[in-house]
């Protein structure tokens, strides 16, 4: 039995955060059921068509769920017979993510909701909250990157860039995963539903509470650094002579000396007046990674990577997606499985919760509307 086992969750749901949220859910035990338009269902479906005929993003959000095709806007007018006050009826958890305002012009508001159904959790994913001059502005994640600032301190020197995955819809749905966990619990004690609005700016900008802390501090913001650290030298990645890329970490003036000692085998460079402390060794970065590179150009990436654990430094290896699929790591910890889907079974992850003695739930991902006559049979019983 899984912890979620006999919760029911409706979600109106498109794209990726609310999707995100409702995965957690369902592989914990959670039954989730996907309410999409009649025909091309969440517009993610379409994306794209790497996975042998779907989406990347369908496929990574979507499995362990049934599909319920339903007209919302013809439904909310049916009256007695209309679907989703039955679902929601018998549901413990309610999230979407509609266009600001449409919930409430369906009769789905969490107001009118939780006053119906008082054991209800609902939870309203958003790009900027309900209120305020940004609500209505359109929330794709590159906005919310940029207007958050997160674009400003990623990328190099030379150009800003935004994050590589969709850091606003997955923070957003995360915090949404945990919120919905403790109503649940809290629930368990008050025996009332509670609301939850969730926002993708509101999600970024927590994240960014580094740069804003330094920059509200120093006055001046973090410089971009491509992977290097605005505040640690050295940080980052680095060349060596096979053209193998090692990704390291200096934290203090232990590992510093180590470093020098033992990787760079120089260690006379550890008093060098250019670098004997943390700020220095920023102030002359440049100066200091063209240290290392002199060595680390007749090494090769095993050698490096040998004296770094010798030396306790923390180091990585920068890999491309490709060899992030064949990870020695998680061959070992056997992290692969696959999922059944339209056209069959697919190879993904497991989920990154595991508990002992109790897989999670890893059912297919469904075609659109899949699941539509099972539930309203369901709804009949």
């Amino acid at each position: 039995m899984l912890p979620l086992d006999g919760i029911l969750v409706v979600s109106c749901e498109q794209a990726v955060a609310a999707p995100f949220a409702t995965r957690q859910l369902a592989e914990l035990g959670a039954r989730v059921i996907k309410v999409e338009r009649p025909g091309d269902g969440d517009f993610a479906r379409a994306y794209d068509t790497t996975v042998r005929g779907l989406s990347s993003h369908f496929v990574w959000l979507n499995r362990s769920k049934e599909s319920l095709a339903l007209d919302l806007k013809a439904d909310a007018g049916a009256g007695t017979d209309a679907v989703l006050p039955r679902l929601l009826a018998r549901a413990d958890v309610f999230v979407q993510n509609f266009a600001p305002g449409a919930a409430e012009r369906l009769g789905l508001g969490h107001e009118e909701l939780r006053a119906r159904f008082p054991r209800l959790i609902t939870c309203s994913i958003s790009g900027y909250g309900p209120s305020g001059p940004y609500r209505d502005a359109k929330a794709y994640d590159l906005l919310i990157q940029s207007e958050a600032g997160l674009v400003s301190v990623t990328g190099t020197p030379d150009e800003p860039a935004k994050s590589g995955i969709p850091a606003a819809d997955i923070g957003a749905g995360m915090y949404a995963f945990s919120g919905i966990l403790a109503a649940l619990y809290d629930r368990e004690r008050t025996g009332v539903g509670t609301h939850l609005e969730i926002s993708l700016f509101d999600t970024l900008v927590e994240w960014m509470g580094f740069p804003l802390q330094y920059t509200a501090g120093s006055g001046t913001p973090p410089r971009r650094a491509g992977t290097s650290h605005s505040a640690i030298a050295p940080y980052g990645t680095f060349a060596v002579g096979d053209g193998t890329e090692v990704v390291l970490g200096i934290q203090n003036e232990r590992e510093w000396v180590a470093f020098c000692g033992v990787v760079l085998q120089r260690p006379g460079l550890a008093a060098d007046e250019r670098f004997r402390s943390g700020s220095l060794r920023v102030e002359h970065r440049p100066a200091l990674h063209a240290e290392i590179d002199a060595v680390f150009a007749h090494l090769t990436g095993a050698e490096v990577t040998q004296r770094l654990t010798e030396a306790r430094i923390a180091h990585a290896r920068r890999r491309e997606v490709a060899e992030v699929l064949e990870h020695p790591q998680l061959a070992a910890r056997e992290r692969w499985t696959e999922v059944g889907s339209p056209v069959g079974p697919l190879r993904t992850l497991l989920p990154p919760i595991t508990l002992p003695g109790r897989p999670p739930r890893m059912d297919p991902i469904p075609e659109v509307g899949e699941h539509t006559a099972a539930i309203l049979r369901w709804l009949e019983e």
